[in-house]
């Protein structure tokens, strides 16, 4: 016995080492770190426990019967953040590059099936060229099963995408599925095709960072959520987005000790905002008055930036915000930030994350080119997101809050549970210039000073339909509040709602506009 945990012992040992100094050195020269310290870094330490590391290949040709190194280039199994359990499957490049085989592929989807039969989240650390091309078909085969299950897992377990390399193909697609991807400047790209087939398709030349880096996808596709200078930052921070989401859809998630009071009154936030509706302001400092400790985490944060989405805490319960940003393009609604927005409220909703609503949305994008690209049926993702949302929900209208827009924004009408106003909110179908103009055309051209009688029933038609009040008399606010009270206000009205609960009509699933 003794002789065979020797050799078991020695087996380990080399499974630990790697392939080799040269391939470290290689992986290294890369500005990248090896597979076991990422999971090192992700994990608590001595956490982890491995899954299937004598697992090799069986496949043959091409010369691969001669080499059939261990754990076949991806290391699964499971540990814990902050105490609490996390599967993880990360790729070996020093291994065949990190490409994906049959056993390969069978490790991930055993570690997958584990994660949802587990109840807990799911971390991929990804660093693969696609599908190995030496075992053709069946590699392909391995990623139809990745797919499958991030599927399956979706709104059931917590699914995070770590980008930590050159993902190509296939290995671009699972992430997509996932709720969060974060990658690393200079050293992770995702792309369906490389930029050599790219230059033969399209004759259009393109580095592998301009095609598909990490900036490129935190700011121009929005594929990206997370985006940062290296692997240490990057995995800190998926650390610290696991401590606000719950282990799966069947609990909330984790709630902290508070020493920020509840009942702070959040006096900034008088003289923050500007009464004027077309001066802006930087509605990230007024998310910070009102969260906990003034912390939270923007997701997308580069992306569709006239709407921000944040995890934070109040009164050390975890909170999903919505909010537009006057400060980018006024805050109105368009393609991107409807999208971007209707994901996120999805999220919140699968997750049990209650959802706060801060609008100051002047309406929908005009133009051209967002009506031709869609903005209806985009649009009508937030506006469904928000719709079908069963966790509580309540909105805030700081400032403007006009049309469409207006109740696309979690208005009451579309079932948020209580909704709130600054004194200095206007609800309306349009401003009130626009609405002069189109009411009161012909008085307007008729008068012997058409800018003053314009003047004059643009003030006519403030008093009458935009004072702070109108929304609050009919009932479509439930109350308009002191702005130094909007933290209190908030999080008394998230206790009382923490027990909602709502039945949904029997259905298969519902058919979301695309």
């Amino acid at each position: 016995m003794r002789s065979h945990v020797e050799e078991l012992a020695g087996i380990r040992e080399s499974v630990l080492a790697g392939p080799g100094e040269k391939a470290t050195a290689a992986q290294k020269a890369k500005g990248k770190l090896t597979v076991r310290e990422r999971i090192g870094l992700l994990l608590d330490e001595g956490s982890f426990q491995e899954v299937e590391p004598l697992r090799r290949h069986r496949a043959t040709g091409f010369g691969l019967e001669a080499k059939k190194p261990y754990t076949d280039g991806v290391v699964t199994g499971w540990g814990t953040v902050e105490g609490r359990t996390v599967f993880v499957y990360a790729h070996d490049f020093r291994i065949f590059g990190g490409a994906l085989g049959e056993a390969h592929a069978a490790k991930i989807h055993k570690i997958m099936d584990m994660a949802i039969a587990a109840g807990a989240p799911l971390v991929s650390l990804n660093d693969g060229a696609g599908a190995r091309i030496q075992e053709g078909v069946t590699a392909l085969a391995g990623y139809g099963g990745i797919f499958r299950r991030n599927t399956a897992a979706s709104g059931v377990i917590p699914q995070i995408s770590v980008m930590l390399g050159p993902c190509a193909g296939g290995a671009a697609y699972s992430p997509a599925l996932t709720d969060f991807v974060f990658m690393v400047r200079e050293t992770s790209q995702m792309f369906i095709t490389g930029p050599d087939v790219v230059k033969a398709v399209t004759g259009e030349e393109i580095t592998q960072n301009g095609l598909g880096g990490a900036d490129v996808h935190a700011e121009t596709s929005g594929v990206c959520h997370f985006a940062y200078d290296d692997e240490e930052s990057c995995l800190e921070e998926v650390r610290y987005l696991l401590s606000l989401l719950p282990r799966n859809n069947r609990e909330n998630p984790p709630a902290v000790p508070c020493d920020d009071p509840a009942e702070r009154r959040c006096e900034t936030l008088t003289d923050l905002v500007p009464v004027d509706g077309n001066r802006p302001y930087d509605m990230a400092r007024v998310i910070e008055e009102i969260v906990d400790d003034g912390e939270y985490l923007e997701v997308h944060q580069r992306w569709a930036r006239n709407i921000i989405c944040a995890l934070a805490r109040l009164d050390g319960q975890v909170v999903g915000i919505v909010a537009n940003q006057p400060q980018s393009l006024a805050g109105v609604l368009d393609i991107e930030a409807s999208e971007k927005a209707a994901r996120f409220v999805q999220l919140c909703d699968a997750f049990s994350i209650p959802i706060v609503t801060l609008l100051d949305v002047p309406g929908f994008l005009p133009g051209v080119g967002q009506e031709h690209g869609g903005i209806i049926r985009h649009g009508a993702k937030l506006l469904y997101a928000y719709c079908d949302a069963t966790v509580p929900r309540i909105s805030l209208i700081l400032r403007k809050a006009y049309g469409g827009a207006y109740i696309v924004m979690d208005s009451q009408s579309i079932g948020a549970d209580l909704t709130y106003a600054w004194p200095t909110n206007e609800i309306a179908v349009m401003g009130a210039e626009g609405a002069a103009n189109v009411i009161f055309r012909r008085q307007i051209a008729e008068a012997d000073d058409p800018e003053a009688k314009r003047a004059e029933l643009v003030k006519e038609y403030k008093a009458e339909l935009m004072h702070p009040y109108y929304a609050a008399e009919r009932g479509l606010v439930d109350d308009v509040i002191d702005p130094a009270d909007t933290r209190r206000v908030l999080i008394g009205a998230l206790a009382m709602l923490r027990t909602k609960h709502a039945e949904r009509p029997a259905r298969k699933h519902g058919n979301p506009p695309q």
